[in-house]
């Protein structure tokens, strides 16, 4: 093999990681090693914007080092910065000092791909196929089946080894996988099915969720229930892919399907094909789910502990004095204030003059506003880190912060994403014309979602680091995270959960908050989720952590009640961040307002994913949120030993 191979870093070689003092770290993916070791004797560079200045790529420079001692040894091959136009892949030909076919472009990113194409260059979505887009083999999209009896190790124990990098799990029974030809036919020799649909090349794939009812032809009426399911599998599927085909009509062939999905239809889309702008009719929150790449993702790594540390969640009542910290740190007044600096109703930060018009992925102030948020959570004393990652060219990033317990058997998190939309909005031109919604001039100021979960992590870490200061010492480590770019199918927090599954990272449980203040028509209840798509020990510890909630719940605000919803048939199962951590076997809730069931009438917000929704929104209660908000600090708390 003559190619000289030149691999972006984010996501691709390593995740990367901020901490507060600056400091850059690369941690390599899993299989990269190898993978590189494989190559060992190719010429291989780097492609990747650390960055704007000498300071950035000097401490990039450094990190690499540090995490690849030896691999990347040509300094002619290391070309930084952005790779939206080909001039840098334009260079990193002529430094190789061989012809742009010989020479392959390696990134999780399709876009960036998809701008290296243009340059004459091949490229491979994951290192696993770094070999065989410089032998020309091509890699495509594959439906992988386990027959009964089968499991999701003993497929993990074959893909290990080959051309596979699965990117979904839909059952105990279907992955959807990036395979070779010769990956396929190792998994066929070890006795799975394959099925390929199409090529990877400059695509990213998608779960495109359709709730609309669906029913099988009466032909169809004496089938076992099993037949008649894949019937209507197939038919929804059908159905989904045939709407986002004739919203995306006329911008040629950018969707292929790759078949049925849980609730809907694996599409490959196109780079830049926007499909989380896709809005089927009728569709529930979550309905789009962005798919990554993870060679690691059928070892579910948490899943072997996550029964033994459910057992030893607290089977009583919270403790009198964490739940009177809590009510005295968690009020109406602290909440409002929080929401009020994230959705713009007051300066972000206090004492300043910029004031918040939306948080969306691809506008200006989200950047702004994880940064902001990253300063509340240090001037706690908070360990705090920027868990930076790029999305459709934007480099944004997820915001940690931790009080570490030397010796803790997992971390409990609680979360919430930062991000927000107003994309069912109405607009319109200068001409009265409707157009689309305009993520860099139109508000979404997402009071509710999710600013109302943001205020509820900042209280609850204001509780904790008073707690802290008077003394109290928990026994596990606690950790607050805030997700970017959940509303472009839950990015941001698959990017945080494969990081900490790659790392090794020891979770108890989640507590994901996703919109917890929408309230109208005198509804006083907040749903739990529990509920995962793979049944088993994530499934089983999640419910459990679900009661540990109810518990805090009735303890700190009696007069919320609890509706606790688990199983495969959850309406929630894949649809918010909790959704990443059960991908991986972690035990985790999402907690909302009552929105997500699907119940008749629904008592939550009205202005979901529009302008409207400002803290100043009536169906906006302040007090509703503050509720639960206590409720999940109290949960937190209690399962860190306090």
């Amino acid at each position: 093999m003559m190619s000289v191979l030149f691999f972006d870093i984010g996501a691709t070689l390593a995740d990367v990681s901020f901490e507060d003092d600056g400091s850059l770290t690369f941690r390599p993916r899993p299989r990269v090693v190898e993978v590189l070791t494989d190559l060992a004797g190719v010429r291989k560079g780097v492609i990747s914007d650390p960055g704007a200045g000498d300071a950035a790529r000097e401490r990039a420079r450094a990190a690499l080092d540090a995490a690849f001692a030896g691999q990347f040894t040509e300094a002619a091959l290391l070309h930084w910065g952005p790779k939206t136009e080909r001039g840098i892949f334009d260079g990193a030909v002529a430094n190789a000092g061989v012809p742009a076919d010989s020479c392959v472009f390696v990134g999780e990113d399709p876009d960036e791909r998809t701008v290296a194409r243009t340059a004459g260059l091949r490229t491979a979505a994951h290192p696993v196929f770094a070999r065989a887009s410089a032998e020309g083999r091509p890699v495509l999209w594959t439906r992988i089946g386990l027959s009964e009896g089968r499991g999701l190790a003993e497929l993990d124990a074959v893909a290990a080894g080959t051309e596979v990098v699965p990117v979904h799990v839909a059952s105990d029974r279907l992955v959807l996988a990036m395979a070779s030809e010769r990956g396929a036919s190792a998994l066929e020799r070890a006795g799975f099915t394959t099925d390929p649909r199409g090529s990877v090349e400059e695509t990213a794939a998608f779960l495109l969720r359709d709730d609309r009812p669906v029913s099988a032809p009466e032909a169809f009426a004496g089938e076992p229930p099993g037949a008649l399911a894949a019937v209507e599998s197939g038919l929804r599927a059908s159905a989904a892919f045939a709407f986002a085909a004739g919203e995306l009509a006329g911008a040629g062939p950018a969707l292929l399907s790759l078949g049925p999905a849980p609730g809907g239809v694996y599409l490959a889309a196109a780079a830049g094909v926007p499909v989380e702008g896709i809005h089927l009719p009728g569709a529930r929150p979550g309905h789009t789910e962005r798919l990554l790449p993870d060679p690691a993702l059928l070892s579910r790594p948490g899943e072997a502990p996550a029964l033994e540390t459910a057992a030893g969640f607290a089977p009583g009542a919270p403790s009198q004095e964490t739940v009177e910290a809590v009510r005295a740190a968690v009020t109406p007044e602290v909440m409002r204030a929080h929401v009020a600096r994230v959705s713009g109703a007051a300066p972000l930060v206090e004492g300043g003059a910029h004031t918040v018009r939306g948080r969306h992925a691809a506008g200006a102030d989200n950047v702004l506003v994880a940064r902001a948020l990253a300063g509340r959570f240090a001037a706690l004393g908070l360990t705090v880190r920027l868990r930076p990652f790029t999305w459709r060219g934007h480099r944004i990033a997820n915001v940690e912060a931790e009080h570490r317990v030397p010796g803790s058997d997992g971390a409990v998190l609680v979360t919430a994403h930062l991000d927000s939309t107003g994309d069912q909005g109405a607009y319109v031109d200068g001409d009265g014309v409707p157009r689309p919604y305009d993520p860099a001039a139109d508000p979404a100021p997402g009071a509710d979602d999710d600013g109302s979960g943001v205020a509820a992590v900042l209280a609850a870490a204001e509780c904790l680091a008073g707690l802290l200061a008077a003394g109290r010492s928990p026994a596990r480590t606690v950790r607050f995270v805030l997700f970017n770019a959940e509303e472009q199918g839950l990015v941001g927090s698959k990017v945080y959960a494969r990081a900490a599954a790659a790392a090794g990272d020891s979770i108890a449980g989640v507590l994901q908050m996703d919109m917890i203040a929408g309230r109208r028509d005198g509804g006083h209840t907040v749903e739990v989720h529990a509920g995962a798509a793979v049944a088993g020990p994530a499934a089983q510890a999640s419910e459990e952590l679900g009661e540990v909630l109810a518990r805090a719940v009735s303890a700190v605000s009696a007069g919320l009640t609890v509706e606790r919803i688990t199983g495969p048939g959850d309406p929630a199962a894949g649809r918010s961040d909790h959704a990443s951590f059960h991908e991986r076997g972690w035990a985790a809730v999402a907690v909302s307002e009552n929105f997500f069931d699907g119940a008749e009438p629904a008592s939550g917000t009205r202005q979901y994913h529009r302008p409207g929704d400002t803290l100043d929104d009536p169906d906006h209660d302040t007090g509703y949120a503050t509720d639960i908000a206590r409720g999940v600090t109290t949960a937190a708390l209690t399962l860190a030993g306090l």
